[in-house]
């Protein structure tokens, strides 16, 4: 189910990614829009009480901003523009962008502080675990229970209900801080069981 799922999303990408080729947007652009957009996401969290109108847009702006985190990389697969420098600068942004906007839920007095910094700093090093795996050799994609994409879900989610049940936000924020730490765990726990697997088979 999940591959087939996982495929139909590709070929939706893809289809995306044409139009926006068209259009003249490029991968590098997609990823600082993203920003962008998540930055204005914070923003609205931080003004959640302020207007009616904050509570509905602050998930709307993540959802887009996780479509462009989305689009870029499908953008630079489909027209041959896969770069080094794209993968580095697309993968900065994005710590950016998680930063940004828990950080943005934090100032909205949305969560309590612990929780938000606790889901802040799993949701940094559940990426930096992978990027420091890779970086060794060792893959990690689909390791651990929840990556970028699924934080996004969870916390747009969460937010759309918390317009009518304010503390869904803050049960979602909590759950954030146990599920990215116990991926990092996960991912911890796989890097170690590579690497010893790798050393014994150089043994024998």
């Amino acid at each position: 189910m999940l591959t087939k799922l996982r495929g139909k999303a590709q070929l939706w990408l893809t289809y995306w990614a044409k139009l926006a080729y068209r259009l003249g947007l490029r991968p590098n652009f997609v990823s600082a829009l993203g920003l962008s957009l998540a930055t204005s996401s914070a923003a609205a969290y931080v003004m959640w009480h302020d207007h009616w109108l904050m509570p509905p847009l602050a998930p709307t702006l993540l959802l887009l901003s996780g479509l462009c985190d989305a689009l870029d990389g499908a953008l630079a697969r489909a027209y041959g523009s896969v770069s080094a420098f794209g993968g580095f600068f697309d993968s900065l942004l994005d710590r950016y962008a998680d930063a940004i906007v828990l950080i943005g839920v934090m100032l909205g007095g949305l969560c309590d502080v612990l929780w938000g910094s606790l889901a802040l700093m799993g949701s940094l090093l559940t990426s930096y675990a992978r990027a420091r795996a890779e970086a060794e050799g060792v893959r990690m994609e689909s390791i651990g229970l929840i990556e970028r994409p699924e934080r996004i879900l969870i916390l747009a989610s969460s937010s759309f209900i918390a317009i009518a049940r304010a503390e869904a936000l803050r049960w979602a924020v909590i759950l954030l801080a146990f599920l990215t730490n116990l991926t990092v765990l996960q991912r911890a726990v796989h890097f170690s069981r590579e690497v010893k697997r790798r050393k014994a088979s150089r043994t024998t």
